[in-house]
């Protein structure tokens, strides 16, 4: 019987592990996401100050002198 409960207390603390890093991952999850939110509003405000604000697009560029 001991080797049976060495087993399973070798999975039960694995698997606590595991909980335990599956954890760590979504919190760091989601601290990314919020920060890619963050940086896409001040994207979009830095966006709006030069005065592309909208996404629809304009006259088209003249093309470079190179050209």
């Amino acid at each position: 019987m001991t080797d049976a409960n060495t087993r399973l207390e070798t999975i039960e603390s694995q698997l606590a592990f595991q909980e335990d890093l599956l954890q760590q991952l979504n919190e760091a999850l989601v601290a990314q996401q919020s920060r890619i939110d963050q940086l896409e509003a001040m994207l979009k405000m830095l966006g709006e100050q030069l005065g592309g604000g909208d996404d629809t697009p304009g006259a088209p560029e003249p093309p470079p002198p190179h050209y």
